[in-house]
C-alpha cells in the first residue's frame, strides 16, 4: 500500500497545505546570500535563518516527532533545551539550517502518513498548562497556521532586504 492510499483525502489536503507553506518559506529565501540570511532586519533581532531553524525545531520536530509521535529523543531535547531554536550558531551554515528544515518536513510527512487524523497526541508537555490539542488534525492546523504566519514575516523581511516579493496581486 502506498502512502497516498493509506491517507484520507482530508489528511492529504491538510498535508498539501502545509507543503505549500513550506515551499513559500523556502522560496522567498531563494537567492539570499549567507549574510542576508543571518542578518537581523527587524528590531526584535531575529534573522531569516533563525526563523527557519525555529520552524524546523519548534514546529516540525516538536509538534510531530515530539507531541504526535512521542519520540523520546525529542522529549529529552525539550527537557534539556538551553538554547533558543531561533539562534543560529556561527558553526551552522545556511545550507545546514535549510537542510534541517527539509529533513524535519520529510519526517513530519511520514508521521502524518502513518497516523490517523483523530489520533490523540502520544505526549503532551506539562509547560502548556490547561492548553491542549486533542488530535493530529489539530496539530496540523496549528502548524499550517504557524508556518503561514512565518511565511508572511519572511515576505515582509525579504521586501525590506532587496525589494523581492513572493506573491503580489497587481
Amino acid at each position: 500500500m502506498t502512502t497516498s492510499q493509506a491517507m484520507t483525502a482530508e489528511a492529504e489536503l491538510l498535508l498539501a497545505h502545509l507543503r505549500s507553506q513550506r515551499r513559500h518559506v523556502l522560496g522567498i529565501l531563494e537567492g539570499l546570500d549567507e549574510e542576508a540570511l543571518r542578518g537581523p532586519v527587524l528590531p526584535s533581532g531575529w534573522s531569516c535563518l533563525g526563523l527557519v531553524r525555529h520552524l524546523a525545531l519548534d514546529d516540525e520536530q516538536f509538534w510531530f516527532r515530539g507531541v504526535v509521535a512521542g519520540e523520546q529523543a525529542v522529549k529529552d531535547e525539550v527537557a534539556a533545551a538551553t538554547v533558543s531554536a531561533w539562534q543560529v550558531g556561527p558553526e551552522e551554515s545556511a545550507e545546514q539550517v535549510l537542510a534541517l528544515y527539509r529533513e524535519q518536513a520529510e519526517r513530519t510527512d511520514a508521521i502524518v502518513a502513518g497516523t490517523p487524523l483523530d489520533a490523540a497526541p502520544a505526549w503532551w508537555p506539562d509547560f502548556f498548562g490547561e492548553f491542549r490539542m486533542d488530535s493530529l488534525r489539530e496539530v496540523l492546523m496549528h502548524v499550517i497556521t504557524e508556518t503561514a504566519t512565518h511565511a508572511g514575516h519572511l515576505d515582509a523581511v525579504r521586501e525590506l532586504i532587496d525589494g523581492r516579493t513572493w506573491m503580489v496581486i497587481d
